[in-house]
């Protein structure tokens, strides 16, 4: 590492001092200028990744069986499940092609404009 052995931080500072004489008024107006402009997008940026989840419950209950339940109980409780099953799994297939129809219809406008 050669050129960390030639390092000097009098002969950095002089330098600096050396560059910053040599400037223009104008150099430096542009040079905070732009500086300010980076800063602004960096802090954007930062101000935008923060975004507060809304925050849903999700509990789930377990039911608690005897281990003496009789196969005809197991089935019947199965076929009560299944009934509630599908009303869930309808309701579910009957939001998602209300979903499907509302891009359908973004989509069809879009394509109307040439998109």
């Amino acid at each position: 590492m050669p050129f960390l052995a030639r390092f000097s931080p009098f002969r950095a500072y002089r330098d600096l001092r050396q560059f910053f004489a040599t400037r223009q008024s104008y150099h430096y107006r542009f040079m905070a200028l732009s500086a300010a402009i980076v800063v602004a997008l960096f802090f954007g940026f930062v101000h935008d990744s923060k975004e507060k989840r809304e925050y849903k419950r999700n509990i789930i209950y377990v039911e608690q069986w005897p281990l003496s339940r009789t196969d005809a109980e197991i089935k019947a409780q199965q076929a009560i499940d299944q009934v509630a099953k599908e009303k869930r799994l309808a309701e579910e297939d009957r939001l998602r092609k209300e979903r499907q129809a509302q891009f359908k219809k973004v989509d069809d406008q879009l394509k109307a404009l040439g998109i």
